[in-house]
């Protein structure tokens, strides 16, 4: 129970590696702000953690835009007060090369991925700051750090993703605001499983290839997006925390 009497927003969080956080927060005593661009999405997330005792709002917002980024902020401030936890969670992935993508993938991926990390922080940190501190945990990829084949636009955006938040932390870590990220491999979520569709291959081929011997799981980093929110993490600043189960970039 570390996030007794905490506010932790959460982002992208109507499915997948999202709603997971918001369920790991929830069963440690935060009251939970569960966002995505849908509000029957982030609704039926919030109704799933009240159902199990959790303490969860759902809101709507499309953080593509600036103005639904700052939407966002103001509304839990209003309501809630304060911020305690920022998860930067959502994000998109318009598959493919140079070539096979549109201008519009492109602008789209950067909205979504990282320029929504730009205007929800800017908005957030003057509240936290005054608060005394807090914790931001983003959701970058390992692809990001190691980028794979046919994937150019999630790899940037993660990317810079990695970068904004060691710069982040850098600049905010005297006001004890300390932001890292989780860098997942692959993790069986809808967005794997669409991918895998396509591909022709089976969640059991990619099984085959981590040396672990399986794919990550949601829960998994949600586990770590809660330690690196934790006090018990209160020198982790800056930090790239990759989840793979030893897995080289698929």
């Amino acid at each position: 129970m570390r996030f007794i009497n905490k506010i932790v927003v959460v982002t992208g969080a109507a499915g997948g590696i999202g709603s997971a956080i918001c369920a790991r927060f929830a069963s440690e005593g935060a009251q939970v702000i569960v966002t995505d661009i849908t509000a029957e999405g982030a609704e039926a997330t919030a109704a799933s953690l009240r159902a199990t005792g959790g303490s969860a709002r759902a809101t709507a917002h499309d953080i593509s835009t600036a103005e639904g980024c700052k939407a966002l902020v103001a509304d839990v401030i209003a309501t809630e007060g304060r911020i305690d936890v920022l998860c930067n969670n959502a994000g998109i992935n318009r598959r493919g090369n140079l070539l096979a993508l549109t201008p519009e993938d492109w602008r789209l991926s950067f909205a979504v991925n990282i320029d929504a990390m730009f205007h929800i922080c800017q908005a957030a940190l003057p509240h936290m700051i005054a608060a005394g501190g807090g914790a931001i945990v983003n959701t970058a990829s390992q692809w990001g750090l190691h980028p794979a084949p046919n994937h150019i636009a999630y790899n940037v955006t993660k990317a810079a993703v990695a970068s904004f938040t060691q710069n982040l932390a850098r600049d905010y870590a005297p006001q004890n605001i300390r932001v890292n990220a989780v860098c997942p491999g692959e993790i069986h979520t809808p967005m794997l499983e669409a991918g895998v569709k396509r591909s022709g291959r089976s969640i059991a081929d990619l099984d085959k290839m981590v040396p672990y011997g399986r794919i990550g799981k949601p829960e998994e980093v949600a586990a770590l997006v809660a330690f690196l929110a934790s006090d018990e993490a209160a020198f982790m600043c800056g930090s790239l925390v990759e989840i793979t189960g030893a897995q080289a970039v698929a």
